[in-house]
């Protein structure tokens, strides 16, 4: 008997080992990112606002700044990293992205927390890995909301600040409900104070955050847009439908508070626009949650729930790869601002680098990747 619980015991001992080290490989996983040409300046998010100055969430924030004087564009990736595909997108601009007129400001891991410990009981990949032209990048995957290990305990209801409305416990965790934040808040909330203050100081007059959706959501494949940015949004959404692929409009509901769409708009002077790409690997419908999965976003249960009239997107056998999704948004993103400088002739934005749709598409996501050994070593971030 004794000797069977010493067995028990070390096998105990060895799968708790085992697992803390994957844990903490996941959590730790360097993440590289080739600096654009177009860079010129890399910041911390703590510069803006020193609440949040050596924490897990001082990510860094990447800054383009044109020959030529303009208006500034903030693109936010990272919000909620189990949604890839926005973080990628934003990866490819940092990497590729070189402004003309005006400046861009891009972060990659808003809410770098969350991307350090993946949904609980939902089976995720801890991380991923694109092929490129010259060998493989790995990313980490992460959750919805920040890691318990930064932020604990939740309320039993999260009560928002400033409007006092109620949400979910779990909520005062997720960076698109905690806006506009509050300095002396909860870590997430002083993460978004940060944003603010940096949406401020930097005078953004366009602000972009980067999201994918499941099917089953009906806010999906779709601009949402602040009262001030319904213009641009509506005639962004006709021209990508016309020449591209198909996208809504959505109206940032005035009553619902937390979200960067509305409280941007509502406490600063950016016009605020939320994009959302169709991700079947956040279904509930799904099969088994494999990275093969979330990459090929190919899923017979989610095509089935299609047949079942349960999807506000179409899903058939070709699903919807991460190729597709990232140029969406990187396609939105350069549409958006071409037709920016069209109604804002004053303050207008041009940018060159940036791959459409089509070129993600064509020529594969991993060829936009850069290749961290053939770069100076100062040309390389460490996420």
């Amino acid at each position: 008997m004794t000797g069977r619980k010493f067995v028990f015991a070390a096998c105990g001992l060895l799968l708790f080992a085992s697992s803390g080290w994957s844990f903490y490989q996941s959590r730790n996983l360097e993440e590289q990112v080739v600096l654009s040409p177009g860079v010129t300046e890399v910041k911390r998010l703590g510069d803006y606002f020193d609440g949040i100055r050596g924490t897990v969430n001082d990510c860094y924030v990447y800054i383009m700044e044109g020959e030529e004087p303009g208006g500034t564009v903030f693109v936010m990736g990272g919000t909620h990293p189990e949604e890839p595909a926005a973080r990628l997108a934003a990866w490819l601009l940092a990497e590729n992205a070189e402004m003309d007129v005006g400046r861009m400001i891009v972060v990659l891991s808003s809410n770098r927390s969350a991307s350090t410990a993946t949904r609980i009981g939902g089976a995720y990949p801890p991380d991923f890995t694109i092929a490129t032209d010259w060998g493989e990048r790995t990313f980490r995957l992460g959750d919805r909301w920040a890691n318990p290990l930064d932020q604990w305990p939740d309320p039993e209801v999260y009560i928002h600040y400033p409007s006092r409305q109620y949400l979910a416990y779990v909520d005062i965790r997720n960076l698109n409900r905690t806006w506009p934040g509050r300095p002396d808040g909860s870590l997430t909330e002083r993460t978004t104070h940060a944003f603010m203050e940096l949406i401020r100081q930097e005078e953004v007059d366009l602000f972009i955050d980067l999201h994918e959706a499941e099917l089953q959501y009906p806010v999906i494949s779709t601009i949402v847009a602040h009262d001030t940015g319904e213009e641009l949004a509506a005639f962004t959404s006709m021209m990508l439908s016309d020449m591209e692929f198909n996208i809504g409009m959505e109206y940032s509901p005035p009553t619902l508070h937390g979200l960067s769409h509305r409280e941007v708009g509502d406490h600063s002077d950016a016009v605020s626009l939320l994009f959302e790409a169709p991700e079947p690997f956040l279904d509930a419908t799904r099969g088994k949650t494999t990275r093969e999965q979330l990459l090929t976003g190919k899923d017979e249960f989610v095509v089935k729930a299609g047949e079942a009239g349960l999807l506000y997107e179409e899903i058939d056998e070709s699903g919807w790869p991460m190729d597709k999704r990232v140029g969406r948004h990187t396609s939105t993103v350069l549409m958006t601002l071409e037709l920016w400088t069209e109604l804002n002739p004053d303050r207008p934005m041009r940018a060159r680098g940036i791959p459409l749709y089509g070129e993600v598409l064509e020529m594969g996501l991993g060829h936009w990747l850069h290749d961290p050994a053939a770069a100076p070593p100062d040309r390389v971030v460490i996420e």
